[in-house]
């Protein structure tokens, strides 16, 4: 039988969990699907009339189909740095967690700095003018890595803590060599932190509104999150093709989320005790 503590701290629980995730989504799907007269009001109440084609069919037609080019460059902006973040992540971990030296310290605060430090953005504008590459998708690929390759670090130098050692002996001792012992003893055991990884940043690069606003200016390299300012103005603005556009580039990401979130709590908790 349920105490009635436990009972009336899961009814808090659950109570939260409705006030700030399903509410909100449910105003965002509410109001993407209304006129935009009735949008205007910003109100959690039922469509008079449901647009949900239509509304659909306007955001994606937006400025000649500039929904369909963003999908494309964030595609492409968030495989490249996702796939860079883990081979990155995985070698440093490797190293971090296999190799003790004097200078293990330093290299964890730089690793931790990365996570805690805001970044510079004008010093890195001004670096990128200087190669040539600011405003080129290649560009926003690098600044992607180096803002989130700390947390696939910290992940995979935890998670290197299960592997034993003798592993690693009896490989060396078979002849391997360092990139063999790498890629075909040791990363075929980093699936559930690899899963891991690879959704956590791929929601948060995919996500990512402010990096792209500042260093992929103009329209020819506009990533999915930047496409939400065709439809707002300071006097005028479609609220329901708005929030159908932030329908749009939410879902596919939440269902990715919802699919690996067993994968992704494994892979979190993977070496919190040796780690």
């Amino acid at each position: 039988m349920i105490s009635p503590r436990k009972l009336t701290v899961s009814v808090l629980a659950y109570s939260g969990a409705l006030l700030f995730f399903v509410v909100p989504f449910l105003f965002i799907g509410l109001t993407a699907v209304k006129s935009r007269q009735q949008a205007s009001l910003l109100d959690l109440s039922w469509p008079t009339q449901w647009q949900l084609w239509g509304n659909l069919v306007a955001v994606i037609e937006a400025r000649d189909f500039m929904m369909i080019q963003a999908f494309i460059n964030s595609a492409i902006i968030t495989v490249a740095s996702v796939t860079l973040i883990v081979v990155f992540s995985a070698m440093v971990g490797f190293v971090l967690n296999r190799r003790k030296t004097s200078w293990n310290k330093m290299i964890g605060f730089l690793v931790l700095s990365g996570l805690m430090i805001p970044p510079a953005i004008v010093p890195t504008i001004w670096m990128l003018q200087q190669l040539g590459i600011f405003r080129t998708l290649h560009s926003m690929v690098l600044i992607e890595v180096a803002y989130n390759i700390s947390f696939g670090i910290i992940l995979y130098r935890a998670f290197f803590s299960t592997i034993p050692r003798d592993l690693d002996e009896a490989a060396i001792m078979d002849g391997a060599g360092p990139l063999t012992l790498f890629f075909k003893v040791m990363m075929p055991l980093l699936k559930p932190v690899t899963v891991t990884c690879i959704v956590v940043q791929s929601v948060v690069v995919f996500n990512d509104f402010v990096h792209p606003l500042y260093y992929l200016p103009g329209d020819d390299n506009v990533t999915i999150q930047l496409t939400l300012y065709n439809f707002q103005s300071m006097f005028n603005t479609a609220y329901n093709l708005l929030f159908m556009n932030i329908l749009v580039i939410t879902v596919p990401m939440l269902i990715v989320f919802l699919i690996f979130n067993r994968q992704i709590v494994s892979g979190m908790t993977s070496g919190a005790i040796k780690g």
